[in-house]
Order: structure tokens, then sequence, then C-alpha cells
């Protein structure tokens, strides 16, 4: 089955606006590599297939109608070919693009940050066997590599992973994304590729099941926060900054003042409110949560629900994985996680 993964605001007192972001500038204190489990006897290895070396060399309209024929999904996420487009034309317009010097360039960056792809094949590996440990069952992707011309990032089903490296070239490259936010372009490093590719599975309905008739920002919250405690079970030695997209200092910061963060989502009824105005200032992206503080960052109440699903999985004596993953009733988990933060 090839199920498509990817495409994974109010009351205030003046007091607080005063100190938060005073407060807010704490060190990083990241939390290390909780859970880490043996995975040394499972047998799981991967070889990425890198596409952009074979396109990279064609220069036939046979052999690309022959190359996009084989890799159906590159035509349609990462060369944006529409039903309606003329074959021949938008042929000749792929060739012609991997004639233009500009990707000569994102090809001479892509082998600087990536070299040989060996680091990325085996943090991909050490992910998957993770994934087989907490789910024997499961079946490794293919995963593959492209460089398109920074045309789509990532695209994740059941069985496949394609990268647009181009993409994750760093604040370094020549050329980045275009059209966005800094704070949505910072993710865009090599580091981010793996974590991310964690996060949407973790956050899939194949993996994590959700109540869809609860729609409450506590529901929300909580779903997230099983997927970062997924990924982070499948990635136990990665900072959390990197799961979250938070800098180090932020992690320190929220960290420091869950008090504060909690305090503010009591007050003002947070939790369950389902006005989608009033989620898209807690749960959605946003550069910060101004609501509580000019150095809160954005999506404060996902983080709130890792720290919810983290306390849950405590008093529950670290049940197994699948177990909380597969409860829908993010009412019950907050109720037994306790969490009050102090």
């Amino acid at each position: 089955m090839n199920r498509l993964f990817y495409q994974i605001r109010i009351k205030y007192s003046a007091i607080l606006l005063f100190f938060l972001p005073w407060i807010l500038s704490s060190c990083d204190t990241d939390s290390g590599c909780p859970r880490q489990v043996d995975t040394s006897g499972i047998p799981l290895s991967i070889t990425i297939e890198a596409l952009e070396k074979e396109i990279r060399n064609i220069e036939e309209p046979a052999a690309l109608r022959a190359f996009m024929a084989r890799n159906p999904i590159l035509s349609e996420f990462f060369f944006k070919k529409s039903p309606q487009a003329n074959d021949s034309l938008w042929i000749e317009e792929i060739l012609q693009r991997f004639k233009n010097p500009h990707i000569d360039t994102l090809f001479m960056e892509t082998e600087r940050v990536f070299g040989d792809g060996a680091a990325l094949e085996k943090e991909f590996a050490e992910a998957f066997k993770h994934m087989r440990y907490y789910y024997p069952d499961f079946e490794a992707p293919k995963v593959q590599t492209i460089v398109s011309g920074l045309e789509h990032d990532l695209y994740i089903s059941d069985s496949l992973i394609i990268v647009g490296l181009d993409w994750y070239l760093g604040k370094g490259a020549k050329y980045r994304p275009r059209g966005l936010f800094d704070y949505i372009l910072k993710r865009y490093e090599k580091e981010y590729i793996v974590p991310s590719c964690m996060l949407l599975y973790g956050i899939s309905p194949r993996y994590n099941k959700n109540d869809p008739k609860d729609k409450t920002i506590l529901a929300d919250a909580i779903t997230y926060g099983k997927s970062f405690y997924f990924t982070k079970s499948m990635m136990p030695c990665t900072p959390d900054s990197l799961l979250i997209w938070y800098t180090s200092e932020e992690i320190a910061g929220v960290r420091e003042n869950q008090k504060t963060i909690w305090a503010h989502l009591i007050e003002n009824d947070i939790l369950y409110k389902t006005d989608h105005f009033i989620k898209r200032k807690y749960i959605e992206d946003r550069p910060k949560t101004y609501e509580i503080g000019e150095k809160c960052p954005g999506r404060i109440a996902t983080w709130v629900g890792w720290q919810i699903v983290e306390q849950y999985m405590q008093e529950k004596n670290d049940a197994p994985l699948p177990e909380l993953m597969q409860k829908d009733n993010a009412q019950l988990i907050f109720s037994e996680s306790k969490y009050r933060p102090e």
C-alpha cells in the first residue's frame, strides 16, 4: 500500500509579558539519549538510490521519458507535471533545466554537503532499526534522493521516501527554497531530514490514532505530543530542538518556564478551545506565541502536548510505544499523566 503521509491565541497578564522575554534566555539543556534500546541484533541496511546522478547525465528526450516512467512520483511532485501538460514540451523543459548553470551549482553544493550519501544512509538505517524494534513487521521503505531545482522537499509513503537534497543545503548555500519565512527556512538543513521523515510517520494515522470528533486544542496537542515521543523513540540521541524545530535556546527557555506557560493555558482555558483562530495561535506554525511572551516559540501547545505524553509514559512505567500510539482518548492521557508543572 502506498498511502501518502506527506501531503504531516488570548488573555494574559501585564506582569507575564514584562518578565517573560528576560526569563526565556537560559542556556541549552537538551535531554540526551532517553529510552536508548539495543538494535545491534536487528539486520537492516539500506542503500539510497541517488536519482540525481542518473538524471544529470540524461541528454535525449526518449531517455528522460523512460526515466520519468520508472519514477512517476518525480513527475508529479518534484517536476510538477500537470495532467494537462503537453508531454513533449514538458520533457524538453526538464532537459533545458538540467543544462542551466544554476543547476550545476546545486549539484556541486549537494556533493559538498552530502558527499557520497553514506552519513544519510546510516542515519536512515538507524531510525529504521528502531522502527523494527518497536514494530517487528515494519518494512523499510525504499529511499531515493533527487535534485530538481528546488521544486519539492520530501515525499513520504509506506514504501517510498524521496528527499529533494537541494532543499537541505543549509544557510551557506547559494540558492535556497523560495518564498519561506526565516523561521521555516532554518529547518532546511541536512540534520533535519531524517527527523522530519520520522515525524511524518509518527503523525500518520497508520501509527498515531486519534479521535476525529475531538476538535479541542488538547486533542491536537496530545496527537502532536505522541508524534514527538514516537520520533524521539526512533532517534533517541537526536536533540529535541531538531524534532520540534525550536532553537536550543528556545528548548532551554520553555523547559525553564513550563509553569508560566502552563498557567497561561489554564488561566485562559485554552486547552478546551475549538475555535480555529485560537488554534492557529497555539498549534499552527508562527514565529512566536506572542500571547505568552515575545520569546515564547510558536506551536507552544504541541510542546506542552509532548510533555504531557512524556509524563503519561512515566506514570505508566514506559508502557509499550505501540500501545501509547493507539490510544485515541486525549483527555484520558492528560488525566492519567498527572501533568502539573511545578
